[in-house]
């Protein structure tokens, strides 16, 4: 597997191997960032196609990332959904658990579903930028600093917004009307 800085080197040139690795490495994740933000198998696929769109018709016109493809292609999908739901409010849904396939906890199992319904329910009722780095951070698995490429923002600025996004989930979760 080839670096961020070759694939960007040969995407430049429009050469189809380093296209098809970058589309082959990021795409499932750009995938599960907008299914969980679409609530949309379909939608989430028009997302993806929409992003690879823009940033190859970006290269074309010369531009595209200097480094940090993927905060770069991150950071299309993001703006393909804001401009998507620009009147809506975003309803964050899409993540069930399944904790086994056994048939023998299914209780268990419910249950689980049920606290992800809250927390599904709690992000959506927080400010787009909080949500954004809650669900790039513990869904995404990305970093301080990948977030903060992603949004261009400093790594502190990243760290406050995380803290207060945390701190409105433990306000919003605590409040009975969330609790199923």
């Amino acid at each position: 597997m080839r670096s961020e800085k070759a694939l960007l080197s040969g995407a430049r040139c429009l050469e189809e191997k380093s296209l098809i690795e970058i589309y082959s490495r990021f795409s499932p994740g750009i995938y599960r960032y907008a299914a969980r933000l679409l609530c949309d198998q379909d939608m989430a696929e028009d997302c993806v196609s929409e992003t690879f769109s823009r940033f190859i018709e970006s290269l074309n016109n010369g531009g595209g990332p200097g480094e940090h493809l993927q905060a770069y292609l991150y950071q299309i999908a993001h703006n393909w959904i804001t401009d998507h739901f620009r009147n809506e409010s975003l309803k964050v849904t899409g993540m069930q658990v399944d904790l086994g396939s056994d048939g023998n906890e299914p209780a268990r199992i419910a249950f689980a579903n049920i606290e992800f319904d809250s927390v599904r329910s709690a992000l959506s009722l927080l400010k787009p930028n909080q949500r954004q780095v809650i669900i790039l951070k513990y869904l995404e698995g990305w970093s301080n600093d990948e977030i903060a490429s992603s949004l261009g923002k400093t790594t502190g600025a990243v760290r406050v917004l995380h803290h207060r996004a945390v701190m409105s989930l433990k306000k919003i979760l605590r409040q009975p009307e969330l609790t199923v």
